[in-house]
């Protein structure tokens, strides 16, 4: 029996070691309007890393969904609105320090995608904690032509990103000015309650959103990544 177990022990203590990990790293936002889970992108490294650190560091707990549009997108992760009183002006909170952008030309604003709030800094670095998930609406082609002549500067939307965006909907205005670094995988019932919720001038609900994020554990992200097909 023993030199049965002095085989075996390192074969065990091996193949525990080099178990297949996960492939993507998923989040879970909870509230009263329901829970979604999220992939976040390995395509954007610095802002998956960030998020990671930050949701595991709970600074994001409590705090609200502290703007809104309909038909656009969510926002929340300001420190400051934990526990902010009604009226409160929100949306300048935020660790110090900015994450540098990574914008990816297969990363754009479709519905259910998650990205990075950020101020108007010339180099387009996203807030180290605020993020916004988006709605969007669809677009036909003739407004996405437009775009391109105002708000994208003369960036041109492939066909294969036109499609959704006429398909499924989105922001593409949004494309190549913010960080895209995650999507919905699940619960998108949860973006849908939220957004039409009555806000204020400054489109803060009336009603305080909050919620929590945590990550989801290894077993649970590789069940994901099997179910979505992406750790084959």
């Amino acid at each position: 029996m023993k030199k049965l177990l002095t085989l075996f022990l390192p074969i065990f203590i091996v193949s525990t070691i080099f178990a297949k990990a996960p492939k993507n790293q998923y989040i879970r936002i909870k509230t009263s309007y329901g829970n979604c889970i999220i992939r976040l992108y390995n395509e954007t490294p610095k802002h998956r890393d960030n998020f990671i650190k930050v949701v595991k560091s709970g600074i994001l707990n409590q705090t609200l969904f502290h703007r809104i549009i309909l038909n656009f997108m969510i926002q929340g992760g300001d420190p400051d609105s934990k526990n902010a009183k009604p009226g409160i002006e929100l949306g300048n909170g935020g660790l110090k320090y900015k994450v540098d952008a990574e914008f990816n030309d297969s990363l754009f604003h479709k519905r259910g995608v998650l990205a990075a709030a950020r101020d108007d800094n010339p180099k387009k670095a996203s807030s180290s904690t605020q993020f916004y998930i988006v709605e969007g609406r669809r677009y036909t082609d003739a407004e996405m032509d437009n775009l391109e002549k105002t708000r994208l500067k003369g960036f041109k939307i492939p066909e294969s990103q036109r499609a959704v965006y006429r398909s499924v909907g989105g922001t593409p205005q949004l494309d190549h000015s913010y960080t895209v670094f995650g999507e919905v995988v699940t619960g998108f019932d949860m973006v849908d309650l939220i957004a039409p919720l009555k806000a204020d001038v400054r489109n803060r609900p009336l009603q305080d959103v909050p919620y929590t994020i945590e990550l989801l554990n290894k077993r649970e992200c590789k069940q994901l990544d099997k179910l979505l097909l992406l750790n084959p």
